[in-house]
């Protein structure tokens, strides 16, 4: 890779050096961010960080968090540790491939965990042509490697937080079955009268709540798409521009 672009995010208060072909991290890890219920102090390990983006709008949002993170990509992995440097963050990105994390990593337990996986089954879809956009979106690793790695790395009452797409989620279910509980699931629905396309995933190692749907978080206002105007809901504008939490509900 050797052309990038800088781009903003929370209007500014994050600032993501990415590629300009490849992957490109755009909502997804924002709105994972915004709903990770991190306090200051705590530690969160993202798996598969790509350029950083998730983990340095929750260390922008939630200051004196300790942020881990795990890239397979060396390009990204370098990225997201130049872009933790831009930020002026503390964010140890690891390359290494989340089946076989570094022993400094292994031997540590987090408060949270946080992924955005790949979306698309490559038993089931067509692979990308760009490299680094395969690797992010197309899965390689089991998803149920990736719930396994979260589940291992949490301490006890520790969250695992996931976004993923809807059709996916009877795959991510199944996954965190034995290995997580008290798990919720709350729906991204992007417009009155269309189907959640997104879903956002947390569980807790231990945990022992009964399952939980929660109803689904309009991003968009109206109907359809009208025009170039912006029309994205009040919360989920304060969410994106503003860097406000997008909490599970109580």
């Amino acid at each position: 890779m050797s052309d990038y672009t800088s781009n903003a995010f929370l209007n500014g208060r994050v600032t993501i050096r990415q590629p300009i072909k490849g992957y490109r991290a755009g909502v997804d890890p924002v709105f994972l961010a915004a709903s990770i219920p991190a306090k200051a102090g705590q530690t969160v390990l993202e798996l598969g960080c790509g350029a950083g983006t998730a983990a340095l709008c929750l260390g922008w949002r939630v200051k004196d968090l300790e942020l881990y993170g795990v890239e397979v990509q060396p390009e990204y992995a370098q990225l997201a540790q130049g872009n933790a440097a831009v930020n002026e963050q503390m964010f140890e990105v690891h390359c290494a491939d989340l089946a076989r994390l570094p022993a400094d990593l292994k031997q540590n337990r987090y408060d949270h965990v946080i992924a955005n996986p790949p979306y698309f089954d490559r038993d089931a879809s067509t692979a990308a042509q760009d490299v680094g956009r395969e690797a992010a979106m197309g899965q390689r690793t089991p998803l149920e490697t990736w719930v396994d790695i979260a589940a291992k790395r949490l301490v006890s009452k520790g969250y695992a937080t996931f976004i993923h797409r809807a059709e996916r989620l009877p795959d991510l279910l199944a996954a965190m079955n034995a290995r997580l509980g008290s798990v919720e699931v709350l729906p991204l629905q992007p417009r009155l009268g269309r189907d959640a396309n997104l879903v956002l995933v947390r569980a807790r190692k231990n945990g022992r709540a009964a399952f939980r749907l929660h109803a689904p978080v309009l991003l968009h206002e109206g109907l359809r798409h009208e025009g170039d105007k912006e029309s994205y809901s009040p919360q989920i504008r304060a969410v994106l521009r503003d860097g406000a939490p997008l909490p599970f509900p109580a």
